[in-house]
């Protein structure tokens, strides 16, 4: 009897021990593909600040508004779980994401974060920066940083994508932020993939973002512990 007390224990044990590590283990991935000729990476004229000019003195600062990889897929799509987590709460993380200004561009040119997470901006050059937001749902702000070195820290209170950010004083510097109420994001990189995990297993809208080509949602459903792909195809006549 007490054998088979204990083996009814042990397999209930690892019943819940299973459902503890398929729970919110599902996964999305993919690839953010560009269709049509790849256009150039502009040049971007650094003159206007001397020392800007001096960094980029061997090599040019580049836009980073279209930037199609050499595998014919797209950098800096921001893609991430629009419908679909209703009625659930996440905790934004303690740890910021940081926003750095080096070499006279923001680093990274397209990023994620939670609403109410701690955001760091830095800047590590030698010359005067400036760091204008403009969110419409949250409180717009606009900090200097004079100094090499500085650190910033500042949070939006509402989510929305996407968030603008520019320096009034180098009119070439951008950068965009999605801001959520969960931390179900990707941003693509030089292999213009994606990935998208733990997830709850559920139906959602999954939508990918670019700055230039707008936005595209596909529909996709996931069970427990279970990877699934979705790729998005962006091309220049969509502009």
């Amino acid at each position: 009897m007490k054998s088979s007390k204990l083996l009814v224990t042990m397999a209930a044990s690892l019943v819940v021990a299973f459902a503890s590590q398929a729970a919110d283990s599902a996964s999305i991935s993919g690839k953010a593909m560009f269709d049509g000729t790849a256009p150039k990476q502009k040049k971007i004229k650094t003159d206007a600040d001397p020392k800007c000019a001096e960094m980029h003195a061997d090599s040019p600062l580049l836009a980073e508004e279209v930037v199609v990889n050499g595998n014919g897929t797209l950098k800096n799509v921001f893609v991430y779980i629009k419908s679909g987590l209703e009625g659930k709460s996440f905790e934004p993380p303690k740890t910021p994401v940081e926003l750095d200004q080096s070499g006279c561009h923001y680093i990274p040119h397209v990023f994620g974060m939670m609403a109410k997470q701690p955001l760091k901006i830095k800047n590590a050059d030698d010359t005067l920066h400036n760091i204008h937001a403009m969110p419409s749902k949250s409180k717009e702000f606009n900090v200097g940083q004079p100094n090499q070195g500085m650190e910033t820290i500042r949070t939006f209170a509402e989510p929305e994508v996407m968030v603008h950010f520019k320096c009034d004083v180098h009119p070439w510097m951008s950068a965009y932020v999605g801001v959520l109420n969960h931390p179900f994001y990707s941003v693509s990189g030089e292999d213009g993939t994606f990935t998208i995990k733990g997830l709850p297993a559920g139906e959602y809208e999954v939508a990918a973002w670019h700055e230039k080509y707008g936005e595209q949602t596909q529909k996709i459903k996931v069970g427990d512990g279970e990877a699934k792909t979705v790729d998005f195809k962006f091309s220049a006549k969509s502009e």
